[in-house]
């Protein structure tokens, strides 16, 4: 005969109901909640897992399911102040129904209302009355000030270690797959790896740091997630930058290489430039020698004209056998006086 502790991990079926009314609120089967006429598509259904006094399910409830013994059934009934507590009048509220008609709303007693306070919270309540321009909300839950009666059986009480993580990770993130999840556990400690499961970041937040709630309730003194919440909350974009500088660094040389050699190219295109202008200067002072030849000149260029070329390179080359010709034609004229000379001397002579 196995009885249930506080800090065991336990495996539980219930249905709840109002006592005054026998309306079902609440339950973990199926075709019950199909029945009553609250069943949610979404839901999940059967035995819920919980850890006995964690707080997971109602006060009165966790309190009384201390030594009770696993694969009985038992009825349980809930007061009000451990249930969904006493009735507050003074979470009855008085509006102007312009207040909700500014809005589109347009109340009737019944009505399920949401407002939002000042300071951003959001209270659920229920019309009670509409007269008189003024519109009475009532706040409370709809079951305070009800006597509960819940019906359980502890199907199941957990006794495996890894088995305990894995129940407690089906209660705050029903939807990951046990599988995936790596758990290492040890007398005091238990490490929980997610690296391997695919869930959306604020989830997987939220549901580390009630785990960890859980796990140390249980007795582990240290534990550990991978990836931590810490790593989570960091901002993604500087992985994202990371990457982005790395696949720089490692783009091929051949690329450098090429963006290179038409620097080159254009070092030795002004290197040819350089030589031309020099090439131009020397030139200047020959052409006043070409001035004193104009006839001949004259003819070398009327040659030369239909001979030109839009190249660079080919206007170099002319101009360098210009200059050759130029000189050429300066010795010629000053041989001509020196023959002159000696002829005078001789018939002088």
């Amino acid at each position: 005969m196995v009885k249930v502790q506080k800090g065991d991990v336990i495996r539980l079926h219930y249905t709840g109901k109002v006592k005054e009314t026998g309306e079902i609120f609440d339950t973990t089967y199926e075709e019950v909640a199909k029945k009553a006429g609250i069943y949610n598509e979404k839901g999940i259904y059967g035995p819920v897992p919980i850890a006995v006094g964690a707080g997971h399910v109602l006060k009165g409830l966790d309190e009384q399911l201390e030594g009770l013994e696993v694969g009985k059934k038992y009825e349980i009934i809930i007061p009000p102040e451990k249930g969904f507590g006493k009735r507050d009048p003074k979470l009855i509220k008085t509006f102007t129904l312009g207040q909700f008609r500014r809005q589109g709303i347009f109340p009737f007693p019944g009505m399920p209302v949401e407002i939002e306070t000042e300071s951003g919270r959001k209270l659920k309540g229920k019309v009670l009355t509409v007269s008189g321009g003024r519109v009475r909300v009532d706040f409370n839950h709809p079951y305070a000030g009800k006597h509960l009666v819940y019906e359980v059986e502890v199907v199941e009480k957990i006794e495996d270690p890894i088995e305990k993580v894995k129940a407690l990770i089906e209660l705050r993130m029903p939807m990951v797959k046990p599988e995936e999840v790596i758990i290492e556990v040890g007398e005091k400690d238990v490490s929980v790896d997610f690296s391997n499961v695919e869930i959306d970041r604020n989830t997987l937040v939220l549901g580390e740091i009630l785990l960890e709630s859980d796990l140390k309730f249980i007795g582990y003194e240290e534990v550990k997630f991978k990836p931590s919440v810490d790593e989570l909350l960091k901002p993604p974009e500087k992985e994202e930058q990371t990457t982005e500088l790395e696949e720089e660094v490692s783009e091929p040389l051949i690329e450098k290489a090429e963006e290179e050699k038409p620097a080159e190219e254009t070092t030795e295109t002004e290197g040819v430039k350089a030589e031309e202008s020099e090439e131009k200067k020397e030139e200047t002072p020959r052409a006043e020698e070409v001035k004193e030849e104009p006839e001949t000149r004259k003819e070398e260029q009327a040659e030369e004209k239909p001979k030109k070329k839009s190249t660079k390179k080919s206007k170099t080359t002319r101009k360098r056998s210009t200059s050759a010709k130029k000189r050429k034609t300066t010795k010629k004229k000053t041989e001509k006086p020196a023959e002159s000379a000696e002829e005078k001397k001789e018939e002088t002579g």
